[in-house]
């Protein structure tokens, strides 16, 4: 197979109408027919192919779900010997062999040296809104300390943790209550106006003496906080990378206090940031862990992994119908296989490729006001001034057409930033071709 994309014309005359025919019949989301104009017919390698034909790289996995490959083809294996032999088992009243499988290899490889059980789900926010009911019940008590830049989902829960955007609660209140949101360790922009790169200790003791100094000190009982939720690296919210001892030091707050830590790995999970789970970066183990997104290669699936002493241990107080669907659960195994036998490496071997590269650009362009990342997770922030880091969304927004023109898949995160996240299945040479093509479309907005 060439590698590269080859495009004619996007959109072409069939992607308009499904677009025209789309935004007719289907509600509101997130799509944008004049940003992400791109219908997807099928895969072919680490290429999207629309329905007319164009050849699509891709740096967008599914939005992250596609870690182990488009189209794994031991994953569509994996599904087709299910299909012969059961679809869907009801596994939170009947039993079966898939789900046990499952939460016997997640538990094994979740970061801790204590006994874990799973709860498996559909989604990040149900893995999420999983976490928060087992916080709840295990401690008892109510409150939640999230972080500003934060994405954990849309359900009236995780709604309550999100604190990226402002759409997403409009016209919601209230929302779930016991709430409180602290500052991000993000060491480009932060408000203190700290360079969290020259200066990482000070950005994570101010936001450390925040918790403890003004929440604790003033309104928020630390002995009515069930739990810290927090992304290791914010997703969403821009991809943004915090001060190696960030957790640890949290960690040192939250066993203060008896307060748990949910690790929100949706996003970053699954081998994205050249580990398994992105908390291996910074040395803690969680109490709790949520994931979806690239667990099932494709196939929708949540988890929440957990300390063995927090288990409800009455049934019926959290439960669902569809989690760990049969499909699913042989989809995880074996994109966790996968994942374990090449493609984690493949991500760490590719970072100093991504790492470099955009270091030149951001020394070419001064339209890039920060560059970070790890693995095979990476952004590029855009601002109108470095000094001043005023956003440049709409100039963002063109990147990210002129790159889908060009033939490469991107998305974008926070109010300026852009996500590169390749499925770890591309090689050099196609990591090089989407860099290129990148540069190019930064070139065309700026010039």
């Amino acid at each position: 197979m060439v590698k590269g994309p080859q495009v004619k014309g996007i959109p072409g005359p069939k992607a308009r109408e499904i677009i025209e025919k789309h935004h007719k019949y289907m509600a509101t989301t997130t799509n944008d027919p004049n940003e992400y104009f791109l219908v997807i017919e099928r895969t072919e390698g680490n290429y999207w192919i629309d329905v007319d034909g164009n050849r699509i790289l891709d740096f967008s996995s599914g939005i992250g779900v596609l870690n182990a490959g488009l189209r794994n083809p031991r994953v569509v294996e994996a599904l087709k010997e299910q299909l012969d032999k059961v679809i869907h088992a009801a596994g939170t009243d009947y039993y079966n062999p898939y789900q046990v499988a499952l939460a016997e290899k997640l538990d094994s490889i979740a970061p801790g040296d204590f006994e874990k059980k799973t709860f498996l789900s559909n989604s990040g926010t149900e893995a999420n809104e999983a976490a928060l009911k087992i916080a709840k019940w295990s401690t008892q008590r109510k409150l939640f300390i999230a972080f500003i830049g934060a994405f954990h989902g849309r359900t009236h829960g995780t709604m309550s943790l999100t604190a990226s955007k402002p759409v997403h609660r409009s016209r919601m209140f209230p929302t779930m209550p016991g709430v409180e949101h602290v500052p991000y360790p993000n060491p480009y922009r932060n408000p203190w106006h700290i360079d969290g790169y020259e200066e990482p200790d000070e950005l994570v003791n101010r936001v450390i003496e925040y918790i403890e100094d003004y929440l604790f000190d003033h309104y928020v009982p630390p002995e009515e906080v069930a739990a810290f939720v927090a992304e290791p690296i914010q997703g969403e919210g821009g991809y943004v990378v915090p001060p190696k001892n960030f957790f640890k030091e949290l960690k040192k707050v939250a066993d203060k206090h008896g307060i748990l830590i949910i690790d929100d790995e949706v996003q970053m999970g699954m081998g994205r940031t050249g580990k398994m789970f992105a908390i291996e970066h910074f040395g803690i183990a969680p109490d709790i862990i949520s994931l979806a997104k690239a667990l099932g290669g494709g196939v929708p699936i949540g988890a929440t992994v957990f300390r063995k002493d927090l288990d409800f241990g009455v049934p019926g107080v959290h439960s669902n119908t569809y989690g760990g669907n049969a499909l699913a659960c042989v989809a995880a195994l074996t994109v966790i296989d996968e994942l374990e036998n090449g493609l984690i490496d493949n991500a760490k071997k590719l970072e100093p490729l991504f790492k470099e590269r955009l270091q030149e650009m951001y020394d070419k362009y001064e339209i890039i006001g920060d560059v970070r990342g790890l693995g095979l997770a990476w952004a590029i922030e855009f601002v109108k001034d470095r000094k001043t880091k005023e956003y440049a969304s709409k100039e963002r927004n063109q990147v990210v057409v002129e790159a889908l023109k060009r033939g490469l898949a991107t998305l974008g995160c926070g109010k300026s930033a852009l996500r590169l996240i390749p499925p770890l299945t591309i090689d050099e040479e196609e990591a090089k071709i989407g860099l290129d093509i990148l540069e190019e479309a930064i070139k065309t907005v700026v010039s």
